[in-house]
């Protein structure tokens, strides 16, 4: 019995040791901007697929929640933190559709099954994506109104770059489950 507590205490104790290192991951990759057009681009959601498909969906998920958790309570972690603002306002601001997407999109990043097929990892690649700025529309369209372009504000400018991520992610999955084996 002493046995099954002290592993459940080692399993509880590194996976909040691998969710902390992925929010640093996620954290790092908000305030890295590539550029690229037609707007710079984060590695956010790319790292947000990438903890999905690699810890699975309920450490992703307690990961991501973990980073949002971080950044609502003041932790400069969100891109363009703190120059824009910390906490709960910049958090509550127009970003906050996308940063809630996070949380779908690493489920559902989580919950697929990959294999070798380029294509069909493509496929659930983006659709895992298209929750981010789904939501963030979304809420962007009910905080600066719905008479305004908000596809043209809200996604139009990152599309290629996301392309970009998602293509990159699909290429390196069947040689991260090699590398997840060992």
């Amino acid at each position: 019995m002493e046995l099954i507590k002290n592993l459940k205490e080692t399993s509880i104790i590194k996976n909040l040791f691998i969710a902390i290192c992925g929010t640093i991951i996620l954290a790092v990759s908000a305030k890295v901007k590539i550029p690229f057009y037609p707007v710079p681009m984060t590695m956010q959601t790319f790292v947000v697929l990438l903890l999905g498909i690699s810890l699975g969906w309920k450490l992703g998920l307690f990961t991501v929640s973990l980073y949002l958790i971080q950044g609502i309570v003041g932790l400069p972690v969100f891109a363009g933190t703190p120059e824009k603002g910390i906490g709960i306002i910049y958090f509550t601001g127009p970003t906050m559709g996308y940063l809630i997407g996070f949380l779908v999109a690493v489920y559902l990043a989580g919950i697929f099954k990959y294999t070798d097929n380029f294509f069909k990892n493509l496929i659930k690649l983006i659709f895992s994506v298209s929750f981010i700025y789904l939501l963030g529309m979304i809420w962007l369209g009910s905080l600066i109104g719905w008479d305004k372009p908000i596809f043209k504000l809200g996604a139009q400018p990152f599309l290629l770059a996301e392309l970009f991520k998602v293509v990159l992610l699909a290429l390196i999955i069947p040689a991260l489950f090699k590398f997840k084996k060992f």
